[in-house]
């Protein structure tokens, strides 16, 4: 298995709590010139995946809408015509309310270009929380989107974000009913967090406390779970069917590449010695440095083969975020290593609430989803 995720880093405005790479856009978006960049960064790693298949694709950001849909269907054409695709890959897009109200045909256009699933951050549809977050959008503008997603996508994740200044548990809940209104197939709900290096950071509003924030949290899984969807990962929900497949591709530590500004890759190789290698690779994280970087034929910053030693924290940071925990037969495959220095480990946490080991795998109880820095730090 291995997903592609394609790094878009513009957005329309950064937002005060976001620490993700991005950037506001300043002047005409370079869209060709970065699109170009990306299928030769693809061109110059296809000989560390030769002879592998994609199973998804996602393109994210940044605000990937800012794209034209003419552009996406260039690139995603691009990838098909160097990479073998699964017949039903799932393709990705994440689009913001806030650069879709003056293009009417854009879902359309992106849905023809081969996306079959759009990821819309709403995070609220209250005007005064959209403001407090510093969205670009309103609630008429995150109405109108998701209105037109569902129109146009069959799979469709509403991003919505809890514990926003001044926001009440009624709230909350108001917001998750609005997105059930829509009928979407998956929600993707967060806690907002103050995050290191963010304008937030420096100047931190008026949270809810701990115990309203948890509130919400338990109020919204509660909600959902009647509502008919499965809680199968810490923020993600989804109806039957439609867990989303490039996420759990992570939190299974699949290999994964990454391709654009400051993007990431996981992939698994044997060394020359027949040695078994999980390795790791960053591109440049400033747009103008990653363009001029690939343009000299080396869009790959850094690489780090990850230690044996480190394998199986970097295996249960992602695995027991999921709700089913994981097989220990895929915690061999995907670390290479034998679950035997790991049992007891394991069988502490297990002695303190925070898992439940069984015949063949290792679940996080409720209390060890809830406290899953402290099951990490503590045991592992």
């Amino acid at each position: 298995m291995l997903a592609l995720y394609i790094h878009l880093p513009w957005c329309a405005r950064k937002c005060p709590y976001c620490d993700f790479n991005s950037r506001a856009l300043k002047g005409a978006l370079p869209e060709r010139d970065y699109l170009a960049a990306l299928l030769a960064d693809l061109d110059m790693a296809l000989p560390q995946i030769s002879g592998r298949t994609l199973t998804s694709i996602f393109i994210g950001g940044g605000t990937p809408s800012l794209f034209s849909a003419e552009g996406v269907s260039e690139l995603l054409m691009g990838v098909r015509a160097r990479v073998p695709l699964i017949d039903d890959i799932e393709i990705t897009l994440e689009a913001n309310p806030g650069t879709l109200e003056a293009d009417e045909g854009k879902l359309a256009g992106f849905r023809a270009a081969g996306v079959n699933r759009l990821s819309l951050g709403a995070q609220s549809f209250h005007d005064a929380h959209l403001a407090s977050l510093g969205r670009v959008h309103d609630r008429a503008d995150a109405l109108r989107a998701a209105g037109e997603a569902v129109s146009h996508f069959g799979r469709v994740n509403l991003d919505l974000m809890h514990g926003l200044p001044n926001q009440t548990l009624a709230e909350a809940l108001a917001d998750v009913e609005t997105a059930l209104g829509f009928s979407p197939a998956h929600l993707s709900c967060y806690q907002l967090t103050l995050e290191a290096n963010t304008r937030f950071a420096a100047c931190p509003p008026a949270l809810p406390d701990a115990d309203l924030c948890a509130d919400m949290g338990e109020a919204i899984a509660a909600r959902l779970a009647a509502a008919g969807f499965a809680h199968y990962e810490t923020s993600a929900f989804a109806r039957p069917g439609y867990l989303c497949r490039h996420n759990l591709n992570y939190w299974q530590f699949g290999d994964y590449l990454g391709l654009g500004a400051g993007a990431h890759s996981k992939i698994s190789r044997y060394s020359e010695a027949g040695e078994r290698q999980v390795v790791r690779e960053a591109r440049r994280r400033h747009p103008g440095a990653y363009l001029r970087a690939v343009a000299a034929g080396h869009g790959v910053y850094s690489t780090r083969i990850v230690s044996a030693g480190e394998l199986p924290l970097e295996f249960l940071m992602n695995a027991l975020r999921l709700q089913e925990g994981f097989t220990f037969s895929l915690y061999e495959q995907r670390t290479g290593l034998s679950l035997a220095a790991l049992l007891p480990r394991l069988r502490r946490a297990a002695d303190a609430g925070l898992l439940r080991v069984e015949a063949d795998r290792a679940v996080p109880t409720p209390l060890g989803r809830n406290f899953l820095n402290r099951l990490l730090s503590d045991f592992f």
